[in-house]
């Protein structure tokens, strides 16, 4: 089974799975609710990030021209 890695670093709902996960161990271990905060939203300004750098970088792949090397 292959895993898309660029379709699922793009994917909205990949990171707020991974927020939903990373806050209810954060919940788990009694850390405070501030924090929980604070990492939810560092990890969703980081997929932010990753999402718009995949995508534009497959944006600039598709629109390349594509050479041949000479015989």
């Amino acid at each position: 089974m292959n895993i898309d890695w660029k379709r699922k670093l793009t994917s909205r709902k990949f990171w707020i799975a991974v927020v939903g996960l990373v806050s209810g161990l954060l919940m788990a271990f009694k850390v405070d609710g501030q924090t929980v905060e604070t990492v939810s939203g560092c990890i969703m300004a980081a997929a932010s990030v990753i999402a718009y750098i995949i995508g534009e970088g497959l944006a600039d792949a598709a629109n390349a021209p594509i050479e041949f090397p000479e015989e």
